[in-house]
């Protein structure tokens, strides 16, 4: 039921957005080319202007995405994208993995089970049940009356 709701919302808002776009006109009121004006400077000037210092270790005239530790030089930028996913993917997450999987076990679940094996063992060896019936005391144990339980039912 619910996907259908979904389904039905989906088409309504789809059949809105339909209609405001068939339905509205767009005006725009940025200048036009004609009434801007504009200088056209090459992009190797422009950059060369812009920042001298870093011109010349400026990269080749390939299309080169900086990976964001270094924005001038693509060498220096790939050998810090390689060391860093080196140490993290490497360090972190291998050698970490590895030292977490051999930690000791912290909650004793492994060696709560191999004790209650040993114990279910030596109770077999002995002759007596697994689990005694009598492990505490009927003595100690309080149960209310029967006029305390009154109507209430009792499932065993």
């Amino acid at each position: 039921m619910s996907s259908l709701m979904r389904l039905s919302n989906a088409l309504l808002v789809r059949s809105l957005v339909n209609h405001s776009l068939r339905s509205t006109r767009l005006i725009s009121s940025s200048q036009k080319n004609r009434d801007a004006a504009t200088i056209d400077i090459p992009k190797k000037a422009a950059a060369a202007a812009a920042n001298p210092a870093t011109a010349a270790t400026a990269t080749t005239g390939k299309n080169w995405v900086s990976y964001g530790f270094d924005r001038y030089d693509e060498t220096y930028d790939r050998s810090e994208m390689n060391a860093s996913f080196f140490f993290s993917v490497t360090l972190c997450l291998v050698i970490g993995s590895v030292y977490w999987s051999y930690l000791p076990d912290p909650q004793m679940q492994d060696w709560s089970q191999r004790e209650a094996y040993l114990e279910l063992r030596r109770r077999e060896a002995a002759g007596l049940e697994p689990i005694n019936k009598n492990l505490v005391d009927p003595a100690q144990i309080v149960l209310p009356s029967d006029e305390e339980l009154g109507a209430t039912e009792i499932v065993i």
